[in-house]
């Protein structure tokens, strides 16, 4: 049969894409920021992790914190990447009744505005910070170390808390050595990051060349991370925190919320439309086996599991 030029024309335009072309065209959920915001309310609401981090810091903090205050008329402290503030208050609570009456200075590094418009709110709400001051550096961990050697005066901290950001700098390892030699006398930096064994290393390892990794991203977890500091002559010590998320919606044909937390764990915006079906399909039977997640109650629980790693300044 002859086909005319024009003919042509449509067929082309209306061909189906090859799975190297959908990998392609698959965009980081990173570049979406209100789809990202609505993923990661979905992941705090089915995951157990802010609960874990809560109880670690009701548990443990007070002790970490025993020596970093001691004699100072102000506590200088250092939230990098803190998003809303949720977990930051809490540990300033601690640093309060470890130390009270003494004065601290928290200094925020966060580069969203939405995210410092929901801490500023948070901050409104909280009761008992009369002795607080709060000072906003609306900008990446990169443009602040930036600022801080060009001014070439650096100033350190007591405290310094970096919790599940260390995806987001293009060098891990640099950034590590920048705010350890931001640490006080007896400073302690807080690192935060999921398990080498939890499903996200599963996943990352498996599926990382075919998600759409870009400067924004980094799959790295604590066991990457105490390599590096092992590497610095670091010390350091480290708490494991049992973390899950229910998962169950994924597997629900057409569920929102199910399609934001796919989102999610796959770092990818709208994985479900935009994904080859090959891959698609392996990342949820891959989310289903034992290497990710478990059967309880009939759902499926993913493994979120974390590490604590508790940088200390001699």
């Amino acid at each position: 049969m002859l086909i005319t030029s024009s003919a042509l024309v449509t067929k082309q335009r209306t061909r189906t894409p090859s799975a190297g072309e959908m990998e392609a065209a698959m965009r980081s959920l990173f570049s979406d920021n209100s789809r990202y915001i609505d993923a990661f309310h979905i992941f705090v609401k089915n995951s157990t992790e802010h609960q874990r981090m809560r109880e670690f810091i009701d548990t443990k903090l007070q002790e970490i914190i025993s020596s970093i205050g001691l004699e100072k008329p102000v506590i200088d402290v250092l939230g990098v990447g803190s998003g809303s503030g949720e977990i930051d208050l809490q540990m300033i609570s601690k640093i309060q009744a470890r130390y009270p009456g003494v004065r601290v200075n928290n200094n925020i590094v966060e580069p969203s505005p939405e995210q410092v418009f929901s801490y500023k709110e948070r901050i409104t709400k909280t009761k008992g910070l009369d002795n607080v001051t709060f000072s906003w550096h609306k900008k990446t961990s990169h443009e602040f170390e930036s600022e801080v050697k060009e001014s070439k005066q650096p100033k350190t901290y007591d405290f310094i808390h970096m919790i599940q950001m260390l995806y987001y700098v293009k060098d891990v390892a640099a950034t590590l050595k920048f705010f350890s030699s931001c640490l006080a006398p007896k400073g302690k930096l807080i690192i935060i990051l999921v398990s080498g064994n939890s499903g996200w290393s599963t996943l990352w390892k498996k599926y990382g060349s075919r998600l759409p990794l870009n400067d924004l991203c980094l799959y790295i977890t604590a066991g990457d991370v105490q390599d590096m500091l092992n590497s610095m002559g670091a010390k350091y010590e480290s708490y494991d925190l049992q973390s899950d998320m229910d998962i169950t919606e994924c597997f629900v044909e057409g569920d929102p919320n199910g399609e934001l937390l796919l989102d999610f764990l796959t770092e990818t915006c709208e994985f479900n439309k935009h994904a080859p079906s090959d891959l698609r399909d392996q990342v949820l039977r891959d989310l289903k086996s034992p290497e990710c997640s478990a059967s309880k109650d009939g759902k499926i629980v993913f493994n979120n599991n974390l590490n604590v790693i508790v940088v200390e300044n001699p």
